[in-house]
């Protein structure tokens, strides 16, 4: 990494729990040329990858329920949210995780994906990159139930929910989540379901 506004990089680590919380102390140059010491701190969960699970026959796309604790702690009175299915990368590839994600949440098998875009979620605070996939799915590709890796806690709804009725849920607030809404709106974009 380089960049000639910043020096005296310090990395202190205020939490190592769930994932890394950083605190970043460093001097940065203004436009006066004057050098300024700032702090900012940057939560370390790795990347991730989001799909669009879509039927264009059927003009359907295959959406999750699960509790989210932060929405909760910020006024959503339940704490679950509709999403698009997502997961950490690990080890994995962007492409190779995101099929591994679809199966465990979803139950579907995909072997086609298409990458979209990536994108940073929350810049001013995460250091996460999200790649973006969308891919089609057919009855016949389901292979379980889904819901998520009992090991890991999860419980995850899966819904299969009309195209059109999805963009409703966006305009009508059931769907708050910014991948979920980035990956339908690229969808209407698009003309995935024309």
């Amino acid at each position: 990494m380089s960049n000639s506004k910043i020096r005296n990089l310090k990395i202190d680590i205020l939490s190592d729990n769930w994932y890394i919380l950083k605190k970043a102390t460093f001097e940065y140059r203004e436009k006066n040329g004057k050098w300024q010491v700032q702090q900012r701190e940057a939560y370390d969960r790795g990347n991730g990858a989001t799909i669009l699970l879509y039927n264009q026959q059927n003009k359907t796309v295959v959406l999750t329920r699960q509790f989210r604790m932060p929405t909760y702690l910020n006024g959503n009175d339940t704490g679950m949210m509709i999403e698009a299915c997502a997961g950490l990368l690990d080890e994995d590839s962007p492409e190779e995780c995101i099929k591994r994600e679809a199966e465990e949440e979803t139950g579907y098998r995909i072997t086609e994906v298409r990458k979209i875009f990536e994108s940073y979620m929350s810049p001013g605070s995460v250091t996460e990159i999200i790649h973006f996939f969308t891919g089609e799915y057919t009855p016949e590709m389901k292979v379980s139930e889904g819901g998520g890796v009992a090991s890991e806690h999860e419980e995850i709804e899966v819904l299969e929910i009309p195209f059109e009725e999805a963009m409703n849920m966006i305009a009508d607030g059931r769907i708050k989540d910014a991948k979920t809404i980035m990956l339908l709106q690229y969808a209407r974009i698009n003309g995935l379901f024309s």
